[in-house]
């Protein structure tokens, strides 16, 4: 299967959203990303680098988990990484705002 080409993030972000309706999914994305933020918070901190190592298994682990035990998808991580990755940090900004951003 081959992934459709998305011209631009606005684009993408309305299946990148279809591919996050479970809450508990959408909550451990949110979880994910709040604990890499305090992950990079104590590295700038505390100067111990070698948490950032810790970076990819917060953020991904529990979105991960999101996605095959709640969402029953596979991450659109594994097509369309780079657009993924700004789309979890909006839809975080998104719910910690309580605003839509991208329209």
């Amino acid at each position: 299967m081959s992934a459709k080409q998305y011209q631009s993030f606005r684009e993408f972000y309305p299946f990148y959203l279809s591919q996050h309706q479970n809450k508990t999914c959408r909550g451990l994305h949110y979880i994910g990303s709040l604990l890499v933020i305090a992950a990079l918070a104590y590295v700038l901190f505390t100067g111990k680098a070698l948490y950032l190592l810790a970076l990819p298994v917060l953020g991904y682990g529990f979105a991960w988990v999101g996605h095959f035990f709640f969402e029953k998808n596979k991450p659109a991580t594994f097509l369309y990484p780079w657009y993924s990755l700004v789309g979890d940090w909006v839809m975080l900004a998104e719910f910690l705002s309580g605003r839509k951003l991208i329209k």
